[in-house]
């Protein structure tokens, strides 16, 4: 039976910035797949669609997190991942957001004309 019992509280130090948690790869398969449906809504290019919807499903069958893949650069192993849709995965691992969707989901918010 423990009679003592000490509590210790982390806090950081001021100053000292705290790591971003990594997004875990179903946050960031969803945030592709709302990239598909923002474009599908907007008519836009089937392909374009398509390739998001595709790399969405296999990072969710990915058996290690984005980050790792990223820090490895391996991204290019992503079934669907060209160019662009590796440098949007390589921003979002690394900022914990993504240029293009905030875009996207303010284009959606605006009044259409």
């Amino acid at each position: 039976m423990l009679k003592h019992l000490r509590v210790v509280i982390y806090q950081p130090r001021k100053g000292k910035r705290e790591k971003q948690s990594p997004m875990k790869n179903i946050q960031i398969a969803a945030i592709f797949d709302d990239i598909a449906e923002r474009l599908k809504s907007k008519k836009d290019n089937i392909f374009k669609i398509r390739a998001y919807q595709k790399v969405a499903r296999a990072i969710e069958s990915l058996p290690v997190p984005v980050e790792q893949l990223v820090e490895e650069n391996r991204l290019n192993e992503i079934p669907g991942a060209g160019e662009a849709i590796v440098k949007k995965l390589t921003e979002l691992v690394n900022t914990g957001k993504l240029e293009y969707y905030e875009k996207l989901k303010a284009e959606s918010l605006s009044p259409k004309e």
